[in-house]
């Protein structure tokens, strides 16, 4: 990738993917690929199954990058606050073979009565599956919601003050960031440089709409990244809370958000 050189993606999460039903990826790839999307993320388990069956995935993917496998949890190890690091290779396994670019991590918020040792252990276990997952060809990203915003000392500086660069990126959950009262832009700002992607989603009233369609501040965001010559990937995330699946409906008006906002 070329400096400055911004592409946009999707995350799969807005469609009713079945993991035992793999033609619903496929399907969804597709309606991806025909929104002009340049590549695609998905969830873990979604890949699972697909996992020595790299022609096939390979196939339905339209010429989309692979940017990445997404673990997100209910529950994660007490001590790491991560996925469990058995799963975490068995993932990584898989996703190499099918050619993903990157593992994407998702954790819990650090231990409140221990929280700077919790962090510390959370921080090295972020370097360490870093480290192990160069062997598969795999970068890493972390990918935080609301809890590591919070507080007049955010758990996410910490995470990126003490994981290795070389090693750790961050895939920047922009709307979890905006909902927790944070100057989005202003931090892209900041750490444009640890950023491997962006997470964009939009909110009115704190429910969520379409992107370009609420108050986030997309044309800003927009703004700070190109001023900044920044490089990456920023990805429509239109999962909802309520578990509804849009697909169509809120993917096609959110590549048109990013086609103004970005022009490409």
């Amino acid at each position: 990738m070329n400096p400055g050189q911004i592409q946009v993606g999707c995350q799969t999460n807005a469609w009713p993917v079945d993991p035992s039903q793999p033609e619903t990826l496929f399907a969804t790839l597709k309606e991806i690929h025909q929104l002009r999307f340049g590549g695609f993320e998905t969830g873990f388990r979604n890949i699972l199954p697909l996992a020595d069956e790299r022609g096939s995935l390979h196939s339905h993917q339209h010429g989309l990058t692979f940017f990445g496998v997404h673990i997100f949890l209910h529950e994660y190890d007490a001590e790491t606050r991560l996925a469990p690091i058995g799963l975490v290779l068995k993932v990584a396994t898989a996703a190499s073979k099918l050619g993903a670019e990157r593992l994407i991590l998702s954790g819990a918020p650090a231990l409140g009565i221990r929280r700077t040792e919790s962090l510390q252990k959370k921080a090295a276990a972020l370097n360490e599956i870093a480290t192990r997952i160069q062997a598969l060809g795999l970068k890493l990203a972390y990918h935080n919601h609301g809890p590591e915003f919070e507080g007049p000392q955010p758990e996410i500086e910490t995470l990126l003050s003490a994981t290795d660069p070389l090693l750790v990126c961050f895939l920047l959950d922009a709307g979890h960031a905006f909902r927790a009262g944070i100057d989005v832009p202003a931090f892209i700002s900041s750490h444009d440089g640890r950023l491997a992607g962006i997470h964009l989603r939009d909110f009115a009233k704190r429910s969520q709409v379409p992107l370009g369609q609420g108050d986030f501040p997309l044309a800003q965001v927009a703004t700070a990244l190109k001023s900044k010559k920044w490089s990456g990937w920023v990805l429509a995330e239109e999962e909802r809370e309520d578990s509804s699946k849009p697909g169509l409906s809120a993917a096609r008006p959110a590549r048109d958000a990013l086609k103004h906002a970005f022009g490409i």
